[in-house]
């Protein structure tokens, strides 16, 4: 009977949704501030401006960093876990148990951060060009970094014990970083699916996994008291295709037969959200979603947007210093939030002020990654940075914490050599424009078309001499090579004599620097001896 209930309840709540079109989030708990901004596309456009904190700061860190780098398998562990025959499956089962007897919930108490140090890690960042600084606030796996309100999986009862928010913000604010959370718990409620599968091969076939369990199946088990249906979210009918692994990707904007998430499952996502803004004050929100979260069936992401730019306005006196990213955007979206475009850049320049992010690795701690050599080299990272830089963008680079809270010496080595880079040339990044072409060469001259979100950061990675990029500050302008050439010419040939006259070139960390000018190029001699390992930067007058 029970069942049945359930039953003809989920199949009510679809039946009440085919009659609305949007989900409206209670405020019951958390009352949407109000102000100048409401909650509609047209508010947000006609009063909205990115600031120019942020315009000038460029480059920021992300710590991508929560319970799913416990076993190091890498991104979204804590669904594919449960995906059988994937590398996260095999290596759960071999390490930890089969899913049905320990799922991600049992993962949790052993997110520990005993070696995290925030002031160290923020001192850093800031050390080696980091302008603004990003923390996860929950990730896909529904579980909250901080003492939440609203969800009792959170870091202050479970793994670390500690409010890991709390203190990511009390290092920035130490070291004057502006403070970045990014919330993607809008998408457990499909996300988490294949908890609810079994082993279709092998001794435990047909056992469901612990995606199933309830609240009362925890007695005389550590989580006693727990729901794990506050975590995994699975008291709902699956999508269409749940089984069918990609499905998952083109349901993303909530399409082609996802399962429509309750209202109470929206309003507590919008709940954990406002508690976060109005504790820990960010100034930029990171939401994985098509436009915002759970748009557009709820109102949530709308209210949350309006609510964040109110809320920050007060903080600053009246100023509005907020950012909001969003992807895959169209136009008018653009005017109201900031277009965030996930391990990719569009080749051109964008009039608006906009994003890129990526990872040094995974998004999350990979130890096969690790292993296997497969980071990002710190000269790819300058290439990506001065590229999007050129476009009008920034860069948030995420560097994977292992789940003490460090991260190892290969991810070391390339940071401070990313750093060296930057004290010698950030003078070319922060504070600057674009100028009337991002760039030239071969790839600057290709058509490179984005994939969905973004995902085209391949394109740029062979970049070499020939790719120069342009950003310009009052009358100076600068060139930068993506790579040393062999011969110490560097041959611009956006820079002719017909374009404008040149008066005077300094090499960054060098000096001035000999060059001849004609009608239909710039040829500037460099000196034998590098002056760092990855790009040279001319300063031209």
């Amino acid at each position: 009977m029970k069942a049945l209930n359930l039953i003809v309840s989920l199949l009510l709540s679809q039946s009440l949704f085919a009659q609305s079109s949007t989900i409206h989030i209670s405020e019951n708990q958390e009352p949407m501030k109000t102000g100048r901004f409401e909650p509609t596309w047209e508010s947000l456009r006609s009063g909205y401006q990115v600031p120019e904190w942020f315009r000038n700061a460029k480059f920021g860190i992300w710590a991508h960093w929560g319970p799913q780098c416990v076993e190091g398998s890498g991104d979204w562990m804590a669904r594919e876990l449960y995906i059988e025959g994937s590398k996260a499956w095999k290596w759960h089962r071999e390490h930890y148990g089969h899913p049905s007897e320990v799922g991600f919930k049992d993962i949790l108490p052993l997110f520990r951060a005993e070696k995290w140090n925030p002031d160290s890690l923020v001192a850093y960042y800031k050390s080696i060009g980091a302008r603004y600084f990003f923390v996860l606030g929950n990730h896909h796996d529904n579980y909250d970094l901080w003492d939440s309100k609203y969800q009792p999986w959170n870091s202050k009862n479970i793994g670390p014990k500690r409010d890991i928010l709390r203190e990511w913000a009390d290092a920035a604010k130490k070291y004057g970083l502006p403070l970045g959370i990014s919330f993607h718990a809008d998408h457990a409620w499909t996300w988490y699916e294949p908890s609810r599968r079994y082993d279709l091969t092998g001794k435990m076939m047909g056992v469901p996994y612990d995606g199933v369990l309830t609240k009362e199946d925890g007695k005389g088990k550590w989580w006693e008291g727990l729901d794990p249906q506050q975590l995994y979210q699975q008291q709902h009918p699956l999508s269409r295709g749940s089984w069918a692994n990609r499905m998952l990707h083109d349901q993303w904007d909530w399409s082609h037969g996802a399962d429509i998430p309750s209202q109470e499952f929206c309003t507590n996502f919008y709940n954990r959200t406002l508690d976060a803004i109005n504790r820990y004050s960010p100034d930029l929100l990171y939401f994985d979603a098509t436009v915002l979260p759970l748009y557009p069936i709820s109102d949530a992401g709308l209210k949350i947007a309006a609510h964040f730019y109110n809320q920050n306005t007060a903080v600053h006196k009246g100023k509005n210093q907020a950012v909001i990213f969003g992807k895959i955007l169209n136009d008018e979206q653009r005017e109201a939030i900031v277009w965030d475009v996930e391990r990719g850049a569009p080749n051109q320049i964008i009039d608006r002020p906009w994003q890129s992010c990526s990872c040094i690795g995974g998004w999350h701690y990979n130890t096969e990654i690790y292993e296997q050599g497969r980071y990002k080299s710190a000269a790819n990272i300058v290439k990506l940075l001065v590229d999007i830089v050129s476009k009008n963008g920034n860069f948030l680079l995420n560097v994977p914490l292992r789940a003490d809270g460090t991260f190892d010496e290969k991810e070391h080595a390339i940071l401070e050599e990313f750093g060296a880079w930057m004290r010698q040339n950030s003078e070319a990044i922060y504070d600057t424009r674009p100028w009337i072409r991002f760039g030239e060469g071969p790839i600057a001259n290709s058509t490179i078309k984005i994939n969905n979100q973004g995902f085209n950061e391949g394109s740029y990675n062979k970049a070499d001499a020939r790719e120069i990029r342009f950003t310009q500050k009052g009358n100076v302008l600068y060139a930068i090579a993506l790579a040393w050439p062999s011969d110490q010419q560097l041959v611009i040939h956006s820079l002719g004599r017909s374009t404008q006259r040149v008066r005077s070139i300094q090499l960054l960390g060098y000096g001035k620097v000999k060059f001849q000018q004609t009608d239909d190029n710039l040829t500037v001699t460099l000196p034998a001896k590098q002056v760092n390992t990855i790009a040279p930067v001319l300063k031209i007058k």
